[in-house]
């Protein structure tokens, strides 16, 4: 994905942010990467509303601020704006859940069997400090944050595999997937089951691209299984309490 930024520590931060869209400057980006966070640790659940009012006090910021950061997770799929309503963290359908899972079990196999053919040992590291991190995370008890670096596992596969166009497309498809899960997990341990990961990592170290596609085939295939696809009952929380941390 191509994000033009003058500053690369900016385009470093920015980078999970999704889409070819122009990113918002300074503090509305600052903010934009704190509500993005939030989102996808699930600390702020799908369908809650996000004020312009309140999240500019929280980080004390103007509403001119707030709204360039609350378009720019429009733009990435993470926030719905509603005409007179305001904006809101993104509530998928069970259809757009079923669709979601589909695309990736399309998509990431042949990325996980490109990955295999040219990874690196760096990369491979990389993706062992990803399972590690997610490991701590869960042991922690801290299991958005688990999930979110599991995202960041199957986004670095996509990386690996050096074709932008699909790499682009996980990404989408993976902040999706957070809010998804979110939503409709029915099991209570983080979703990216540990040997499915570990799996892939010794598939990528043997350069066995045709397992890497089976292995990653059936463990997206798990993931879309694991949902509970009914409607859920909305739970009562405060930006404020949620964000406060975060200002």
């Amino acid at each position: 994905m191509s994000l033009n930024h003058s500053n690369k520590n900016q385009d470093a931060g920015a980078r999970s942010l999704e889409g070819d869209f122009p990113l918002p400057p300074g503090r509305s980006l600052d903010i934009c990467q704190k509500l993005q966070s939030a989102i996808l640790q699930h600390r702020l659940e799908p369908g809650l509303k996000l004020s312009e009012d309140e999240v500019g006090e929280v980080y004390g910021a103007s509403r001119t601020v707030v709204r360039a950061s609350l378009q720019a997770l429009a733009h990435s799929g993470l926030v719905t704006i509603e005409k007179n309503r305001g904006a809101f963290v993104a509530r998928p359908t069970p259809r757009e859940a079923h669709e979601v899972f589909e695309a990736r079990a399309l998509i990431e196999p042949r990325l996980a069997r490109m990955a295999a053919e040219t990874i690196s040992d760096a990369d491979l590291e990389r993706l062992k400090a990803h399972i590690d991190a997610e490991h701590a995370a869960s042991h922690a008890g801290d299991m958005g944050k688990a999930l979110s670096l599991s995202g960041s596992f199957h986004t670095a596969i996509a990386d690996i595999a050096d074709h932008k166009i699909m790499a682009q497309m996980v990404r989408s498809l993976i902040s999706r997937s957070s809010l998804i899960i979110a939503l409709y997990w029915k099991r209570v341990e983080t979703t990216c089951e540990s040997h499915s990961h570990h799996a892939l990592l010794k598939a990528f170290s043997e350069h066995d691209g045709e397992a890497a596609e089976e292995i990653q085939k059936s463990h997206i295939v798990d993931l879309h299984s694991g949902l509970d696809l009914r409607n859920k009952e909305e739970k009562t929380m405060r930006l404020s309490d949620v964000l406060s941390g975060d200002a």
